[in-house]
């Protein structure tokens, strides 16, 4: 490790370093990041997605230190989580990341730099503030932060009604460079939230992205207005988005109804306190509700009704939870009753979606497109993370050189929750500050999803059987 970032971490593990000690650390001229090259944009062509392998792409590498705009914020990264933007990144899908670094690079003076030949990703971290721009005013070195990956224009007049309506917003790690899968990261100071104190550095890192869009899509005005008693049905329980979906049904009065792809995936929501679950078997031919030909499966839809019906006492569902897309976009129109809602931020599975309509108009229900959160919304999220009323839902941590495996995982799918990259934390376990607070919580919530033998095992078998 070098000298500099030596420094730096005994900086951050003092409780008694001031702002000073960590404004007057020094900097090293380069940091180790995660990464893809243009010159290898070309490398999957021809292949199927499940056959694009990230870790052929990824390089591990040095990089400079990215210089500081006015806004900006340097951060030294604890800790980073992997979201399926990575694996997009990693595959060049639906294009290139480089084509979206030259669009933010022609922005203003202050994007230019973005536009390299490598592309750092990641869109969540934990980590410290270490050097901030001259127009920073919220934060200074030393203040421990989790970040948010939606990056505004603050003076675009569309902010002040709702950020995410700007046209040239756009995603940390994403669709801008200099992600948090590095030693250090720049971000803009209206992306930075305080770090839940009783978390450790890996499960701060795995809460704000997945977390805070879950707020938006189920409990805020501009979602699915979540209310007491509402049936709430979730595809993908057992990941990230679905996870946290569960708990803020749970918080808010509702009644989740799970949809997961197997008996050990039932098994973790059900420890998140989620008693109605479905699983549909992936490897049987189930949770894709399109026939050969692309046409409709309308007896497999109504066969999902009935068991929902079932677990609700005969009522629909008031909100289908929907990011998985093409697979299953049919029967969530399909299963929400008369006058519902469909709330939708993402197409795992694919972006165009088949449904019939006779199924939204003639029963006047709603889509509603959503994506990420507004900071108003981020930092309601993280305030609610802070209280420990939202625990995390992180299974798995890499340590950063088994970055390229991380992300296979995930684009795989064979996990549950959150998949978590230690950057210059140099163990799991720490950073915690509020033990009280996390006694109050329990270990055993905080961790619902973390891997232990039997899960393991209950993988391990299922992948045999599936083999």
């Amino acid at each position: 490790m070098k000298e500099e970032l030596r420094a730096i971490l005994e900086c951050i593990e003092s409780e008694k370093t001031t702002t000073e000690d960590f404004a007057h650390a020094r900097l090293p001229e380069s940091m180790t990041a995660v990464q893809v090259r243009r010159c290898d944009v070309d490398m999957f062509q021809g292949l199927a997605f499940k056959d694009k392998d990230p870790r052929k792409s990824l390089q591990i590498d040095e990089v400079p230190l990215p210089p500081l705009g006015p806004n900006d914020v340097l951060v030294a990264v604890m800790a980073a989580a992997v979201n399926y933007n990575t694996v997009w990144t990693s595959i060049f899908e639906p294009a290139p990341g480089f084509t979206y670094l030259a669009d933010f690079a022609r922005m203003n003076k202050y994007n230019r730099h973005h536009n390299q030949d490598y592309h750092i990703m990641g869109s969540d971290a934990s980590g410290v503030v270490i050097r901030t721009g001259e127009a920073v005013t919220r934060w200074e070195p030393g203040d421990r932060v989790t970040i948010y990956g939606a990056v505004v224009d603050p003076e675009a007049p569309e902010n002040y009604a709702d950020s995410l309506r700007n046209p040239k917003l756009r995603a940390w790690g994403f669709e801008t460079n200099f992600g948090a899968f590095a030693d250090f990261t720049v971000v803009r100071q209206n992306q930075l939230l305080p770090k839940p104190e009783h978390l450790t550095w890996e499960e701060a890192a795995s809460m704000a992205l997945t977390a805070s869009t879950t707020y938006r899509m189920l409990v805020s005005e501009r979602g699915a207005r979540m209310k007491q008693g509402d049936n709430i049905l979730i595809w993908g329980a057992s990941g990230g988005l679905g996870a946290f979906a569960l708990q803020m049904a749970l918080n808010g009065g509702g009644f989740p109804i799970a949809i997961v792809s197997s008996d050990w995936k039932a098994e973790m929501v059900r420890r998140l306190g989620c008693s109605a679950v479905i699983v549909l078997d992936h490897h049987k031919g189930e949770g894709n509700f399109l026939k050969d030909d692309g046409s409709v499966a309308l007896r497999d839809i109504q066969r999902l009704k009935v068991r929902i019906r079932r677990l609700t006492g005969g009522e629909d569902a008031d909100i289908v939870f929907e990011h998985t897309g093409r697979a299953t976009f049919a029967a969530s129109v399909g299963v929400a009753k008369v006058g519902g809602k469909i709330v939708t931020c993402g197409s795992t599975s694919g972006y165009e979606h088949v449904y019939d309509n006779r199924y939204l108009w003639q029963t006047v229900k709603s889509i509603i497109g959503s994506h990420g959160a507004n900071y108003m919304e981020a930092m309601d999220t993280i305030r609610l993370a802070c209280k420990g009323s939202i625990t995390p839902v992180l299974s798995t941590v890499y340590p950063f050189t088994d970055a390229k495996e991380a992300v296979y995982k995930l684009h795989n799918r064979s996990h549950v929750g959150k998949i978590g990259l230690l950057c210059l934390a140099p163990q799991e376990g720490l950073g915690i500050r509020d033990r009280e607070l996390r006694e109050q919580v329990g270990e055993e919530r905080i961790n619902v999803f973390r891997e232990t033998p039997l899960t393991v095992a209950a993988k391990r078998h299922r992948r045999n059987a599936a083999a």
